[in-house]
């Protein structure tokens, strides 16, 4: 029981730590990735849509991303919903589909990038150290019903909180590649 209680903080360290790459994903680093698309939703017959569902999404060149829908009555919907989704970009339609054209990133929005991404990391660290605390809770109260010792209790809150420094180094790493990547020019 005590080993299924690690596993279990374990797996949702690993669920937290891919939420957070996702969630990384989506900030723009300065090339145009389909993923910063992700958040934005279209109306499709009443039904709030994720893009990528209803169009293909494609990158013709470093700055530029093209939206083709799959039904092109949706051109002037995705462009509303790229607006409403504030992601500092303006797109054109062509009638066809709509066209993203990236900006250069300035050093005031690499830096706003980044503080957002800290921000991620910082919420992710937080939720890891959650985990470490709903864990050693649970080995308490089973120390309390004497389903394990005390050297038991102290043991498993040595290899929680292993694996908790674990996962916040990982999240620490994640963070300055993904500096690295919104700095670099």
């Amino acid at each position: 029981m005590p080993e299924t209680i690690l596993l279990e903080a374990e797996e949702k360290m690993e669920h937290t730590l891919s939420i957070l790459h996702r969630d990384f994903s989506t900030v723009r680093s300065g090339r145009a990735n389909p993923k910063m698309l992700e958040r934005v939703h279209v109306s499709y017959y009443g039904v709030d849509t994720p893009l990528n569902q209803v169009a293909s999404i494609a990158v013709p060149e470093g700055n530029q991303i093209y939206i083709k829908p799959y039904d092109k009555t949706l051109v002037s919907e995705i462009e509303k919903a790229i607006f409403g989704a504030n992601l500092g970009v303006t797109p054109s339609n062509d009638g066809i589909g709509v066209r993203i054209v990236l900006p250069p990133m300035t050093e005031e929005n690499r830096r706003k990038s980044v503080k957002i991404i800290h921000k991620m990391g910082e919420d992710s660290k937080v939720a890891i150290r959650n985990i470490r605390r709903d864990a050693i809770t649970q080995y308490k109260k089973m120390e309390k019903d004497s389903a394990i010792t005390e050297d038991d209790l102290t043991y498993y809150q040595d290899e929680i909180q292993k694996l908790t420094d674990k996962f916040v180094e990982k999240i620490d790493e994640y963070f300055k590649e993904k500096e690295k990547d919104i700095m670099h020019i």
